[in-house]
């Protein structure tokens, strides 16, 4: 069985040992130095002035809704639009803290809004924000869509859990917004195990983050920080100082440990990088553009593809299921993320008028006829060859 991913970590064994020896010397293992330094390390990476790291991605997603909320950047009831195809925990905050989601259907052979299916929307309706979605690595014309945003006062945010070093005209997704989350879930592109990110450049903003991840107090906040934050609210005392709290928050710290394999991870990410974008290259030609049994996915536009799977659809729903059984057993295959986000329970349930009266045709393509399976730095020749054949084989 071809796994979607073989270990918990790249470079498992030697990771694990490390860990080890970190585990029986550290003094502390909540929330400290290891965690701020992969924040540090990361957005240099990312090529941003803050990272701020949390327990998970879809914390990340909570965390940054609250926080523009927090600073009244956005209000209760604002229409946030989104990627009909995504995660669910890029919509769920915007239920559950008051914001009025607009599912945006999707671009069938880049599987990720366009300006096009943007501007539509915005014909019918207003956007106070976008909360676009990277899927899988791909993206299609976001800079013509960040244009849109800019010209429209639309505040732009995303999702780039699935894209971490894809690059897009010479810029890192995740670096076209205001703000962008990210997801080290065992088998995305960098396992903490648990983990996530916001980054971004906005001080004001990465401030809040800190605040809202640690209950709305200023523990994580810097000294300088801490001061004008006092003096602002009046708080002088040195026994109540430290336990005041100053917005609406929320506990999704990570501990030491999460940053500790971060931080020995980031070592080897162009590693990884590489090696799934080499994959990706051998597989997409063969599989997008010589296999008629699949609608092409277009990436050329794209100047470095790293997704942590490859999609598939199927001109069929016929085919989808008789690929499913093909792979029983040989090839560990998914559902495209969560397909269509409308048609799940949960939106059903809390957001009825958009889920009955409206379609997104190219989303329920991707959800009933969608697959992927796993694209990770450790596949072999073999596996490779295996895979094509597979899903190849008439």
């Amino acid at each position: 069985m071809i796994k979607l991913i073989k270990s918990t970590f790249y470079k498992e064994e030697n990771t694990k040992k490390a860990l080890i020896q970190f585990i029986s010397s550290a003094k502390k293992l909540s929330f400290g130095q290891e965690c701020e330094k992969f924040e540090r390390n990361f957005a240099r990476y990312q090529e941003r002035k803050y990272c701020i790291f949390f327990n998970s991605g879809s914390s990340a997603d909570l965390v940054l809704i609250q926080a523009l909320l927090n600073l009244e950047r956005f209000q209760k009831d604002d229409k946030i639009g989104f990627s009909a195809v995504t995660w669910p925990t890029n919509i769920m905050p915007l239920i559950q803290l008051g914001l009025r989601p607009v599912p945006i259907d999707i671009e069938l052979d880049t599987l990720n809004i366009s300006s096009q299916t943007l501007q539509k929307v915005l014909q019918v309706t207003s956007l106070k924000a976008l909360f676009i979605t990277n899927l899988l690595g791909f993206c299609d014309d976001i800079d013509a869509i960040k244009k849109i945003c800019d010209e429209k006062n639309i505040i732009l945010i995303e999702d780039n859990c699935e894209s971490l070093g894809t690059v897009y005209k010479g810029r890192k997704l995740g670096n076209f917004g205001l703000a962008s989350t990210f997801s080290f879930f065992v088998g995305h592109h960098l396992s903490t195990i648990e983990g996530g990110a916001v980054c971004t450049d906005d001080r004001e903003l990465a401030e809040m983050l800190k605040l809202v991840r640690a209950h709305g107090w200023d523990r994580n906040l810097n000294n300088y920080q801490k001061k004008l934050l006092r003096k602002k609210f009046g708080i002088h005392s040195d026994f109540y100082e430290s336990y005041t709290f100053y917005d609406l928050g929320y506990n999704f710290r990570p501990t030491e440990i999460n940053g500790f394999i971060g931080n020995y991870q980031l070592k080897y990410i162009d590693e990884i990088l590489q090696k799934r974008n080499a994959n990706f290259i051998k597989l997409a030609p063969i599989l997008y553009k010589k296999t008629k049994q699949y609608y092409p996915i277009k990436f050329d536009h794209i100047d470095f593809v790293s997704n942590f799977a490859v999609p598939l659809i199927c001109k069929t729903e016929d085919f989808q299921g008789k690929l499913r059984k093909k792979c029983k057993n040989k090839i560990e295959i998914r559902p495209i993320v969560a397909g269509d986000l409308t048609q799940q329970p949960f939106f059903r349930k809390y957001m009825p008028f958009c889920a009955n009266n409206f379609v997104y045709p190219n989303s329920q393509i991707v959800y009933k006829q969608g697959l992927y399976f796993g694209n990770n730095p450790d596949l072999t020749e073999e596996e490779i060859k295996e895979i094509i054949y597979v899903f190849t084989e008439k």
